[in-house]
């Protein structure tokens, strides 16, 4: 360690501001490379109100700033625009103020339609003319999908913009992240590496493809043939949500449905939640209105059976009663069969439409279903006849107290006549020595007349 004094140390090196050192190399780079023709392809242009044109110049593997001021461009006859190639004479430099490179351009001129440009057009004209761009190869989209799929990065803005409205719109869906880099040279074999591993596992009903906006090259890689090829094969509808409204890739003519953004694409996929609430709330409020009324007129109903069984005599009202019985029986039977019935054309008409799409997940689906409503009709018989036999018991009940055997464990006896069994009303028909039977309420006495005396002669006013 020095143990000179900082200010001889301090002395002994020559010590750059940034000023200076970005100065320096401006100056060596001017004096250092003559004049360069470059060519490539526009973006990000500009023209602010100086007059000065500020835009990059890239191909495949790089871009560079490029800088034409004024009172060059004004000699030029022509715009230039994004997308478009052109031949550039520049020098090489620094711009002092931020130390980045830049190419100072003294002269343009057009090179013809960008190569990137040019090779997406390509690829676009070739897959449309093999028809995977065509409307009728289209899958419609679930209306409630229980699982979503997304292929994006997860650690991009896009993720969080899908997760968010996913979450808001339809929390029931389950959602399967397939992360991928969306962007350089590893994106495409990522990319189709997770459209691989989501197509085999087809656990989702939906898959969204999304990525932030950018420039053409930011999206090239949602241009590969390849990956368009894997889409259109995926079994699952596809929805993209590459970049921003007003850019297309050739992911989003092969995909089933284009969103703008990819909180768009996350709209498109799930229904509004908050409609299906309100939808739900209305049909809940039509229900219990519908049980209230259904309750009001059998409450009704029985107000007035209930009347007219205790106006009406009890082995009347038993027949009545064991008549109706048997008519709800077989209504029910009927009922019960026509049900049965209409539930195994209902299965046999779903059976044929299974059997004509063959969807593994929706056999699963209507399988269950079937399986609920089978057990919806078997549980409904018993209940039914559950409810007929309690009213069964209460008629009996009824019937029970009014019957002339009730009257005979209050005390009372049922005399007839021994040998012919013809009841006593009066004691002129059994004489003295006849024998009679007195029926109880448990049992019966016999016994021989040995007195008889005669009613009392009504007394005349």
């Amino acid at each position: 360690m020095s143990t000179r004094p900082p200010s001889l140390v301090r002395a002994d090196r020559d010590i750059y501001s940034v000023g200076r050192l970005n100065r320096e190399v401006r100056q060596l780079l001017d004096h250092g490379l003559p004049l360069l023709w470059v060519e490539g392809e526009i973006s990000n242009f500009s023209r602010p109100a100086s007059g000065h044109w500020y835009f990059s110049l890239k191909d495949r593997d790089a871009q560079v700033r490029c800088a034409m001021f004024r009172g060059r461009n004004a000699v030029l006859r022509m715009t230039p625009r994004d997308g478009q190639r052109v031949l550039v004479r520049a020098r090489a430099g620094l711009f002092e103020a931020r130390g980045e490179f830049q190419l100072v351009v003294e002269h343009l001129e057009d090179a013809g339609i960008g190569a990137l440009r040019q090779e997406y057009e390509l690829l676009r004209a070739k897959l449309e003319a093999e028809g995977l761009f065509d409307p009728a190869h289209k899958r419609p989209l679930p209306k409630a999908p229980g699982v979503i799929g997304v292929i994006t990065s997860p650690t991009g803005a896009a993720i969080r913009d899908i997760l968010h409205i996913l979450r808001r719109r339809f929390p029931a869906a389950r959602v399967v992240i397939h992360p991928a880099a969306v962007q350089g040279k590893e994106a495409v074999p990522q990319l189709l590496a997770a459209l691989a591993l989501a197509s085999a596992r087809a656990e989702c009903d939906v898959l969204i493809v999304a990525r932030g906006g950018g420039s053409l090259e930011d999206l090239w890689a949602f241009n590969d043939e390849s990956l368009a090829r894997a889409l259109r094969a995926a079994p699952m509808p596809v929805v993209t949500g590459i970049g921003h409204e007003t850019d297309f890739t050739i992911a989003d003519f092969v995909a089933d449905v284009r969103a703008p953004t990819p909180s768009g694409a996350a709209e498109i996929v799930t229904p509004d939640g908050a409609a299906w609430r309100a939808g739900f709330a209305a049909l809940d409020a039509r229900l219990q209105q519908l049980a209230a009324r259904r309750l009001r007129t059998g409450d009704e109903q029985l107000s007035r059976l209930s009347r007219r069984l205790a106006l009406t005599h009890p082995g009347v009202r038993l027949q009545q009663g064991a008549q109706r019985l048997d008519e709800l029986e077989q209504r029910l039977t009927g009922r019960l069969r026509l049900v049965l019935a209409d539930a195994r054309l209902r299965t046999q008409r779903l059976d044929a439409r299974l059997a004509q799409g063959s969807p593994a997940l929706a056999l699963q689906r209507l399988a269950q279903r079937r399986a609920l409503l089978d057990a919806r009709l078997r549980s409904a018989l018993p209940r039914r006849l559950t409810a007929l036999a309690q009213r069964h018991e209460v008629a009996r009940r009824t019937l029970h107290a009014v019957s002339p055997l009730a009257t005979l464990d209050r005390g009372y006896a049922i005399v007839s006549r021994a040998e012919d069994g013809k009841l006593l009303r009066d004691t002129t028909a059994a004489p003295i020595g006849t024998r009679i039977i007195a029926r109880l309420g448990r049992g019966h006495l016999e016994a021989i007349v040995t007195d008889a005396a005669p009613a009392d002669p009504p007394q005349t006013p």
